[in-house]
């Protein structure tokens, strides 16, 4: 992918992890996904909860934001905006938040919908002369094609973007990567995974993004759906979601890193919009031939006590504390789950 080199990666004085401190970091979007994020933040040692927004205002203390604070002043009033004292309503929050904050990264923890709508938040930090990492955890092929059409604006703007980075794609396609390096050809990547929830309305935009690829959807019909048509839907369903060859961004990513081409790479899975327990286990098949010509198959499995947001959330800072070591060796530009290891995050 793109990327340049300063001159600072020769500086051992410029070079990672010579910035102790934690990294300051911030969430965009505070559905399900992003309450879970700033619980995964609460714990860590190397990295402080900032700075986080949702549609109608934003939160940033310095000195480190309150889950529990935010939580409930989210679910209460409907925004973080109304967060005392760190909150502030705001009809721009993203340009505001990047306006006023002073941040590290940025985990985009965004539905994407329209299809259109990370690439043109990744815009608005270009446009700002925002300069630090991003971290998406974008499902859709076509979403990531479009950040790669912005793959020099970014890394002239001096932006180190970090995209396909949750679960699938992100830990699971990773380990694709690395997996594939027992076979001298891949045969086909299959991911299939398996998600339960207690309620829906808790990932409210996750699920209309799954939604989105059933038969007959699309990401403009999801979108467009009421509550209760969502509702009608899961009705008619018994709360399962069964999803079969979706535009995921798997293939892409796995054929930017030189795995195989995008059509050997297949995604689908279950969700069960009424329990918490997984309907079945999540995994990633890597079938290939070796050297010496057998053809073997590695699968690499998810425990199923970790839940969606573990899988999702986990991945995504540790991606973004990697982003931040390239970020400090002047390296920018957009990079993918397969092509760089996350760093663990104490």
């Amino acid at each position: 992918m793109m990327e340049k080199q300063s001159s600072s990666s020769t500086n051992p004085t410029n070079s990672y992890p010579a910035k102790k401190e934690p990294l300051r970091v911030g969430v965009l979007g505070f559905g399900g996904l992003g309450q879970a994020a700033a619980r995964v933040l609460a714990p860590k040692q190397q990295m402080l909860w900032v700075a986080a927004a949702d549609q109608k205002g934003y939160a940033y203390d310095a000195a480190g934001l309150n889950p529990d604070s935010c939580i409930t002043t989210y679910r209460s009033q409907g925004s973080l905006g109304y967060l005392e004292p760190a909150g502030v309503l705001s009809n721009q929050t993203i340009q505001d938040l990047i306006n006023q904050a002073s941040v590290d990264g940025y985990f985009l923890a965004l539905p994407n919908l329209p299809n259109t709508f990370m690439a043109s938040v990744a815009r608005q930090f270009i446009e700002a002369g925002w300069q630090g990492v991003l971290v998406d955890a974008l499902k859709r092929t076509s979403a990531v094609e479009q950040l790669l059409e912005l793959q020099d604006e970014l890394q002239e703007a001096g932006i180190t973007y970090m995209t396909g980075c949750g679960a699938t794609p992100g830990l699971l396609t990773a380990a694709a990567a690395l997996a594939a390096q027992s076979y001298a050809e891949i045969h086909r990547v299959e991911i299939t995974f398996g998600v339960g929830i207690a309620n829906w309305e808790a990932y409210r935009a996750t699920i209309r993004e799954d939604i989105a690829h059933l038969p007959g959807y699309n990401v403009e019909r999801a979108k467009g759906m009421s509550d209760a048509e969502v509702e009608a839907l899961l009705e008619q369903t018994n709360g399962i979601l069964k999803l079969e060859n979706m535009e995921h961004a798997d293939d892409v990513m796995l054929e930017l890193a030189g795995i195989c081409s995008r059509d050997r790479v297949t995604v689908g899975g279950i969700v069960d919009t009424r329990n918490p327990q997984k309907p079945l286990k999540t995994n990633v098949q890597i079938t290939g031939r070796t050297f010496e010509g057998k053809i073997s198959t590695h699968t690499f499995t998810l425990g199923n006590e970790t839940s969606m947001a573990a899988n999702v959330c986990g991945p995504a800072f540790g991606y973004l504390k990697a982003g931040v070591s390239l970020h400090q060796r002047g390296i920018y530009g957009l990079f993918t789950a397969a092509e760089v290891m996350p760093h663990f995050v104490n």
